[in-house]
């Protein structure tokens, strides 16, 4: 397709401002890709370039958590290879299966997850961790059920991760941050390779829509990482409401 400003102008400041979410939050994929489609892009194109700039922002936030020793490579290295083999599995189940009730099991289960991250008083940084090989055993699950259901359907991803992290494998909310910023890093990179060998990514416009992805990607991680729990809570919520819009205006607009 042909490029121009009006194609810049809309795309680059949304993924600045889906790479500052995604960095504390998940989520992010939420304000990218419509981003993308918004610009008239369409659809192949709007995911591979969307993976492009994602994954550059992506990078960006992992080697900060990473810098600054919130992320724990113990757990994280298993967590990215059963993310993977999840995502894989749960691209070739969403052949088989209609999404739609997917949709509307989210409806039932964000308001719930929402209410408990809302109300939950041990999502903060002062956490009894559990003995090393119960959370590894924890985020190899997670990060595989998770991976399946990104394959699968995928908004809000990051963000479940950073739930089931603190909540099960008792991680501090900056640890999960930055151990799900490394397993969504491995699968977008993953899709962003078949995407690139189809020829279904537009270069100049990924370029410099994943610098912008990157500039956002560094002040929300730093954010996070000098903030702590409770902004990370409140961005959380956010992305939920966000999530909990898209899924039941996708479901309206198919009635």
């Amino acid at each position: 397709m042909e490029l121009n400003l009006l194609t810049f102008a809309i795309v680059c400041p949304l993924i600045f401002l889906a790479g500052f979410i995604d960095s504390i939050a998940g989520g992010g994929g939420l304000i990218s890709l419509p981003a993308y489609l918004l610009a008239g892009l369409p659809m192949h194109f709007a995911l591979g370039t969307n993976k492009l700039s994602s994954s550059m922002g992506s990078v960006t936030a992992s080697i900060r958590y990473y810098r600054n020793k919130f992320v724990d490579l113990f757990l994280c290295i298993p967590s990215i290879a059963a993310a993977l083999i999840g995502s894989a599995l749960g691209s070739s189940l969403t052949l088989l299966v209609d999404e739609s009730w997917l949709q509307k099991l989210l409806l039932v289960v964000l308001p719930v997850t929402a209410f408990f991250v809302f109300r939950n008083k041990h999502f903060n940084d002062d956490v009894t961790p559990l003995p090393r090989h119960h959370a590894l055993v924890f985020s190899i699950v997670i990060s595989f059920v998770i991976g399946a259901y990104d394959g699968f359907f995928g908004p809000g991803a990051g963000t479940f991760l950073i739930l089931l992290y603190t909540g099960l494998a008792k991680l501090t909310p900056r640890t999960a941050s930055g151990n799900s910023k490394f397993v969504n890093m491995a699968s977008n990179i993953g899709a962003l390779t078949v995407f690139l060998i189809n020829g279904r990514v537009i270069l100049p416009l990924g370029f410099c829509a994943g610098a912008f992805s990157i500039a956002g990607s560094y002040l929300g991680s730093g954010l996070a990482i000098k903030k702590g729990a409770k902004l990370i809570r409140y961005f959380i919520l956010a992305v939920l409401a966000l999530l909990f819009v898209k899924v039941g205006w996708d479901m309206l607009s198919r009635v």
